[in-house]
């Protein structure tokens, strides 16, 4: 019998990481689900599963910022991204109306996802919890009344929960980017459209606009650029970049004139771009 894929995930059966796992690796897998993405991170660098999959960003909340430093810290390779449609609904133990509802728990950025519902019941007070379905989990087993989670339908379907209000979410049009993580730097199969790097600049002035003049120049078309201070280095910063690649050879290019003028460049993953 041939090995199931072990893969990482954070939450539980029925979150939205388990529904990517199923979609890109396929149902016959081993989910391994951890509360934290720090330990799920950890499990993929100590040979525990063989992937992972983690959230990056959403089109309402944003980046998930953390997660970039997480990837670096634990010498990961990002070797593809996937895109799912975000629907988040408010569930609770059948039987239980709207009204009954005083307490709503779910993963942070799925509550920030869904500020507007929220405004407009006050009744139900926003809890941050470790994950969406984890908390649809908690309230079946130990029969919770009054408390309802923020998670998909599937976890309702696994729960055995009813849901009370659908598609809460602010935006109709509401995407997580996610991406696929392993241990070993992957062998390149086709010519990557797209690349995530570190890049840590000197601290010169003018050195980050020269930068992304210099990455414009070789068409590499950002599509996103978060920074974040270099502890040990006073006014230096890293700066963790996805960008469009038009042209592999320019993008090497690009990346050795980076290292010769700006400072480092540390590729975290070339894979293709998902993006429709």
């Amino acid at each position: 019998m041939k090995k199931k894929l072990k893969i990482a995930i954070q939450g539980v059966l029925g979150s939205f990481h388990h529904q990517v796992a199923q979609q890109y690796f396929g149902a016959e897998i081993e989910p391994v689900g951890y509360h934290t993405f720090e330990e799920v991170a950890k499990s993929v660098e100590n040979g525990t599963v063989d992937y992972a999959v983690m959230a990056i960003e959403n089109s309402i909340a944003g980046a998930i910022l953390p997660n970039y430093d997480i990837i670096d810290r634990h010498h990961l390779y990002v070797v593809d991204e996937h895109y799912l449609p975000i629907s988040h609904n408010l569930m609770a133990l059948p039987g239980q109306q709207l009204s009954d509802i005083r307490e709503a728990r779910s993963h942070p950025m799925a509550l920030l996802q869904c500020k507007q519902f929220f405004a407009q019941h006050p009744a139900i007070r926003a809890v941050d919890d470790v994950d969406t379905a984890y908390v649809a989990k908690i309230i079946a087993e130990q029969q919770l009344t009054g408390l309802a989670a923020v998670a998909s339908s599937k976890a309702a379907e696994y729960y055995g929960l009813e849901i009370l209000a659908k598609d809460i979410q602010t935006v109709a049009n509401n995407f997580t980017r996610f991406i696929i993580l392993q241990k070993e730097q992957p062998v390149r199969e086709a010519s990557p459209s797209k690349a995530s790097l570190k890049i840590t600049i000197r601290n010169e002035k003018g050195a980050l606009a020269k930068l992304l003049t210099l990455m414009s120049a070789y068409d590499l078309d950002l599509t996103k650029i978060q920074s974040i201070p270099v502890m040990s280095k006073p006014w230096e910063y890293t700066f963790f970049i996805d960008t469009l690649i038009a042209d592999e050879s320019k993008f090497e290019e690009a990346l050795d004139l980076i290292e010769k003028k700006y400072g480092t460049v540390k590729l975290l993953g070339a894979y293709q771009n998902r993006k429709g």
